[in-house]
């Protein structure tokens, strides 16, 4: 990059166009992604300014997504960014998922898949590991709260009937929905998933507590078995 293009420094930036400042003036959205990262970050390196090792670390890792699933040893691995700045920008990210959730458990009831995509694909879309979740849900369809079965490899997951319906018995639930993520990007269901669907259902028939769908969060896609006609 010539001299002629450099990005200033943000402390060569007249007070008004420094990224904090615009954020307190006029908002976080005036701001744009890699200037929000460049406040998380603070300095950049000798030859980058804060916002340009920003604009570096979003190519590197491709998008956002991506650099939500990075630990904290990865992100150690950018150049200028330290333990603190690691851990600073996972606390970040972390907030953002717990917002999401606690907004979307606010919102109620729970009427299709697409509601769940909506309340899960925040935290599910970011993991790079299966995560097998269950909702329980009370007579209404409110959310009564969120539990993990199971975390897996980067493609699956164990699951055990009896983990699913632990919680949902002792909250007494009068409903569950599954659902689990699919780090590999591809939505579709593969034939374990339909037969654990199938064995869930029964077992909650005999329980008394309806499963009411299964759905697959993949990127930003998702499927529900029962609109595939799983029962």
């Amino acid at each position: 990059m010539s001299e002629h293009y450099r990005i200033p420094l943000i402390r060569e930036m007249p007070t008004s166009e420094r990224p904090r400042e615009r954020l307190a003036k006029r908002g976080p959205g005036s701001l744009k992604t890699s200037e929000l990262l460049a406040i998380l970050f603070r300095t950049g390196t000798r030859k980058m300014s804060a916002v340009e090792l920003a604009e570096k670390t979003l190519q590197d890792f491709r998008s956002l997504t991506e650099l939500s699933r990075a630990s904290t040893e990865e992100l150690q691995k950018i150049e200028g960014v330290g333990f603190a700045k690691a851990v600073e920008i996972q606390a970040a990210f972390e907030l953002g998922r717990r917002l999401a959730a606690e907004r979307g458990s606010d919102r109620s009831p729970i009427k299709s898949a697409e509601d769940v995509f909506e309340l899960m694909s925040p935290e599910m879309r970011s993991l790079d590991r299966e995560h097998f979740k269950i909702l329980l849900l009370n007579t209404k369809n409110h959310l009564i709260k969120t539990y993990t079965v199971s975390v897996g490899s980067l493609n699956a997951s164990v699951v055990h009937p009896r983990e699913c319906f632990k919680e949902a018995i002792a909250a007494h639930a009068a409903a569950i929905i599954m659902v689990h993520n699919h780090p590999s990007g591809d939505v579709e269901p593969s034939n374990e998933d339909v037969s654990l669907t199938r064995r869930l259902m029964a077992a909650g028939d005999l329980l008394g507590i309806k499963v009411l769908d299964h759905v697959i969060i993949a990127g930003s896609r998702y499927v529900s078995l029962v609109d595939k006609g799983v029962r």
